[in-house]
């Protein structure tokens, strides 16, 4: 008798006996998160084009405002034409930080708040797989989702000004020259990595919370903070903890980049200096403990 064989006929388009397809459960998890958290990306695209109708209302008066900007000195003047356009990224980049820390705060919390954490461990998906697919949104999600719709953003601004000069006899070379839009995008997508890694504590902080906290997951995630700082102060009359917390909110700046004339240049990245911060590592230790930890209590703790 001949052995049955698991080769498909070509065109049959029917599985092998005993063949299954890849489910890839990471993969499917964080596209739950996405089509379950719509705040990811919508969020962004609103205060995306509240920053552009700011910027069209600005624009009022704009040929007459460049002639004056262009007889400056030439630091000045490439401040000025910039200057906008840092100001819609830095929006757009503190709307991901907020957007990721409220999202973490949620993470957990809200699937034990309705019930449907009974649905998802009936799945065979086990709890690290889901926490890190958790942790995934904000370390390179929320990044990706940001640079895409900030370099967006600044073409539109660039095109618009382009249009506008050029409808006033004006050459729209001047915004081209000082605002490098493919130099500025490398810039910013070494900043959203660096400025991901150095807050990666604070999310998994977050996390932690939303796995234990059985209400108002915010206030759970910073009063804690808030009385070491007071006990420190009060106690001791110091203000280190408070420090560091501020350097883990700000601190991959001065890391990271090189600055001058309040601006960042694509020459004054300092991706060495960065890598080799104690900050970083230890950011990212503690980071690492606090998913841990929240796998492990996802794994013991049932619905609200």
């Amino acid at each position: 008798m001949n052995a049955q064989s698991d080769t498909v006929p070509q065109g049959t388009g029917v599985a092998a006996p005993g063949h299954r397809k890849a489910t890839r459960p990471f993969y499917w998890s964080i596209w739950r998160e996405l089509w379950e958290n719509r705040s990811i990306y919508v969020a962004p695209l609103i205060v995306a084009v509240v920053v552009l109708f700011g910027f069209l209302v600005s624009t009022a008066g704009l040929p007459e405002r460049r002639r004056a900007v262009l007889l400056l000195d030439p630091g000045k003047t490439r401040a000025a034409i910039e200057a906008p356009y840092n100001m819609a990224a830095i929006m757009l980049i503190l709307t991901a930080f907020i957007i990721g820390v409220f999202y973490c705060l949620d993470a957990l919390y809200g699937e034990r708040r309705d019930r449907s954490i009974l649905f998802w461990k009936s799945l065979p998906v086990s709890d690290r797989t889901t926490l890190l697919s958790k942790a995934t949104i904000p370390l390179v999600i929320l990044p990706l989702v940001t640079f895409a719709i900030v370099v967006a953003t600044q073409l539109v601004m660039l095109l618009w000004t382009s249009v506008l000069l050029i409808t006033h006899g004006m050459s729209p070379a001047s915004t081209w020259t000082h605002v490098a839009l493919f130099r500025n995008s490398l810039v910013l997508l070494y900043g959203l990595v660096a400025i991901a890694l150095w807050h990666a504590p604070i999310y998994g902080w977050a996390l932690l919370v939303s796995g234990w906290a059985r209400r108002a997951t915010f206030l759970c995630a910073v009063v804690p903070l808030l009385a070491i700082v007071f006990f420190e102060k009060i106690t001791f009359g110091t203000s280190h903890f408070a420090s560091m917390l501020k350097d883990r909110l700000m601190g991959f700046a001065p890391k990271a980049f090189a600055f001058t004339m309040h601006s960042i240049d694509s020459a004054t990245l300092t991706p060495g200096q960065y890598l080799s911060s104690p900050g970083l590592w230890l950011g990212l230790l503690f980071a690492a403990v606090f998913i841990a930890a929240a796998i492990r209590l996802r794994r013991y703790r049932g619905p609200l």
